[in-house]
């Protein structure tokens, strides 16, 4: 049966330039030309919710369990290089932070993460593009299987919306979620998500503090 928008979905997959240099994966033989100490973690999520890469979903929404070659223009995957996402830093803000910039140099300015291009004089040339911007990538995307347990779709939306495991409980028609209290008011903006995928309600329980261990 051909998949559809809202289904959640397990994937097994590798992204990689189109001159074949992987930048992501959750398969362990090519995840560790990344990082040889990374463990892979399954990946589930919903099509069409903006929980994977758009060009992804996309493709994927009304194809069958199997395994797809997915070749994705830069509009479609990490968007086009822009020439004003490249500015100019002065050399006295990095100087303030105490870092030294040189070219190559990885930085987070307020969220955004920048490349260092160039370092004269007082000018500090860098590249908030995306490393991606502007290339072509190809992902080799196995779809497992159609995920159809409760538990297992609401802890994909938890990880997905907050980055983290969280204790839950499901009631009737009934998400009841355990936040700190800190947590509480940015966790409420999600009630119309699970509304909208789930076809639940979301109840926010306020605790000391939340466990790391989701059920």
């Amino acid at each position: 049966m051909a998949l559809q928008k809202k289904d959640f979905i397990e994937i097994e997959f590798t992204g990689k330039i189109k001159d074949g240099e992987i930048f992501d994966s959750n398969i362990k033989k090519d995840l560790v030309q990344l990082n040889p100490e990374a463990n892979p973690k399954p990946v589930i999520f919903s099509l069409g919710q903006g929980m994977f890469l758009h060009g992804i979903d996309d493709f994927l929404t009304g194809k069958e369990i199997g395994k797809y070659e997915i070749e994705l223009p830069p509009e479609k995957a990490f968007g086009p290089r822009m020439q004003e996402f490249i500015q100019m830093v002065p050399l006295k803000f990095f100087r303030s932070q105490n870092v030294n910039p040189f070219p190559g140099a990885v930085f987070n300015f307020d969220g955004r993460i920048a490349k260092v291009l160039t370092v004269s004089g007082g000018r500090v040339i860098v590249d908030f593009n995306n490393p991606l911007a502007g290339k072509t990538v190809i992902y080799n995307v196995n779809i497992l299987r159609k995920i159809d347990d409760m538990n297992e779709k609401v802890k994909s939306i938890i990880n997905f919306l907050f980055r983290r495991d969280l204790n839950f409980a499901i009631t009737d028609n009934k998400v009841i979620l355990e936040v700190e209290k800190k947590m509480s008011q940015f966790a409420e903006m999600f009630k119309e998500k699970f509304k909208d995928i789930l076809g639940v309600e979301l109840e926010i329980k306020e605790i000391e503090n939340a466990s790391k261990e989701a059920q």
